[in-house]
């Protein structure tokens, strides 16, 4: 089994309802926890930034599934590639809202204080959510 890192970025749609954020969650740490895929969720209300971690056959089924999810648009893949170990393992999935904290941290690894993934390279995306990781407990 080879170990598999994805990054992407999206942005959401209409179909999203700001409550859909913890059922989200709720889904995705359930599901990942099934099929030992682990990562982080980073969310602003407009963007999203998301790593996957897992054997590249469940990181390719998850990540399709988000391809095929309505309350997503203009889903970028930042970075894909083998990893030999998990930054994410003790999380089914961790999860980092914007807020004050993060601007320093945005700014660091991109052109902008505010959170644009759009914006970022898949390697600093990647740096960056390991810094956020930091500020944020197990889940």
């Amino acid at each position: 089994m080879f170990l598999t890192r994805l990054v992407y970025a999206s942005t959401i749609t209409d179909a999203f309802q700001h409550t859909d954020i913890e059922s989200i969650l709720f889904k995705a740490r359930e599901q990942n926890a099934k099929i030992d895929v682990t990562g982080m969720l980073c969310f602003n209300r407009k963007y999203f930034l998301q790593c996957l971690e897992g054997s590249r056959t469940n990181v390719n089924k998850t990540y399709h599934k988000i391809l095929n999810d309505r309350r997503h648009t203009r889903i970028i893949l930042l970075d894909y590639k083998e990893i030999s170990v998990r930054e994410f393992g003790s999380w089914s999935m961790g999860y980092m809202p914007e807020s004050s904290m993060t601007k320093p941290i945005n700014l660091k690894y991109s052109g902008k204080s505010d959170f644009e993934p759009y914006e970022m390279s898949g390697d600093s995306a990647w740096k960056m959510m390991i810094r956020l990781k930091e500020n944020i407990p197990s889940v």
